[in-house]
């Protein structure tokens, strides 16, 4: 029985505290999954009970299980978490490799360091970037001045922000140009309410579009064409223009949810965002990174995502809730070519 003393949260605070949507909550109890208490006006209520609960569930959709699959396992047949376990066992695998190789170079350092021998130059800027990834270098576009721009270590979830008139979107597609192979989907992904998805990704839509929903996304045209872009066999990355457009926030919050389960070794994909539920400060991991494109035009810098750093701030004040995007979306910043002497 709970204490008392506990403390009760209305679903807004529980999904916070969980990380999932109120919708998803919604879907949950629904599902018969989760049952909220009731206030003595009616309104649900989730005690520590709810909430250990929740975690449970929310933690089965991390390792990838679908909601029918995460009943099971809530009922005692624990046979779909052998996959899923699996999975995840094998990207905690990869990480440990990248660790073992970072360690071994650190011990090499430090028995140069004990004969008296200083690192060779360069040493210590590879040993503090990703052991594997592509690295790519350009001049970067009008509105910057031709400055070289190099990116190494690409992760596999890139965020591309800064503020209107900030040349974020010209960034996007030089590193769609720049990036062997790569592909640039942009705003007209939205341009067909209905069209049909071609035969080869359609599978691979279905699928995550039924996970996505059962996160407590909402389907739409806006949302099946994302995912057909982000599906599309061939690109060896992928940079997708403002990847909100169109997506309310329960739909925002599954898909980066989603997009994080990918894990190590996939494809790189870049995302212009000016959303806080796309990109929430507090949540970015180990593989993915944060490029700014400041307000004067400086070259666009990787910014560390904890107060304090170098562009933090800038960063925060370039992500909007859901709410200001939507009043301030089509809003377009135009600045005059400069004319040669």
């Amino acid at each position: 029985m709970n204490s008392p003393a506990a403390r009760f949260l209305n679903p807004a605070e529980a999904a916070r505290r969980l990380g999932v949507s109120a919708k998803a909550l919604r879907l949950y109890e629904q599902r018969g999954l989760l049952t909220p208490a009731r206030t003595e006006a009616g309104w649900r209520s989730y005690g520590p009970g709810e909430m250990a609960r929740g975690a449970e569930i929310a933690a089965l959709r991390k390792l990838g299980l679908s909601l029918a699959q995460v009943a099971r396992v809530l009922q005692g047949d624990a046979a779909g978490l052998e996959p899923a376990l699996a999975a995840h066992q094998a990207m905690l695998e990869g990480r440990v490799r990248q660790l073992g190789d970072t360690m071994e170079k650190v011990r090499g350092l430090r028995a140069g360091l004990a004969r008296g021998q200083a690192p060779a130059a360069g040493e210590l800027a590879r040993l503090l970037k990703p052991a594997e990834g592509l690295c790519i270098a350009f001049d970067l576009p009008w509105p910057w001045g031709g400055e070289r721009f190099e990116l190494r270590g690409i992760r596999p979830l890139n965020y591309i922000v800064g503020p209107l008139g900030s040349g974020k979107t010209r960034l996007a597609m030089r590193l769609a140009e720049t990036i062997p192979g790569a592909a640039f989907l942009g705003l007209d992904r939205t341009a067909s309410p209905g069209a049909a998805l071609a035969p080869a990704v359609a599978p691979a839509v279905a699928e995550a579009l039924a996970w996505l929903v059962e996160d407590g996304a909402t389907a739409s045209d806006a949302l099946a064409a994302l995912l057909a872009g982000l599906a599309a066999e061939g690109p060896s990355a992928l940079v997708v223009d403002l990847v909100e457009q169109g997506l309310d926030p329960a739909t925002q919050q599954a898909l980066i949810a989603h997009l994080r389960r990918r894990g190590p070794g996939v494809r790189p994909l870049f995302m212009l965002t000016r959303s806080c539920v796309i990109l929430d400060l507090a949540a970015v991991g180990d593989d993915e990174s944060i490029i700014l494109c400041p307000a004067n035009h400086s070259p666009p810098t990787l910014v560390a995502p904890y107060p304090g750093a170098a562009g933090y701030e800038a960063v925060a004040s370039c992500l909007a809730t859901p709410e200001v995007r939507a009043r301030t979306e089509g809003v377009i910043a135009w600045r005059p070519r400069r004319e040669a002497a």
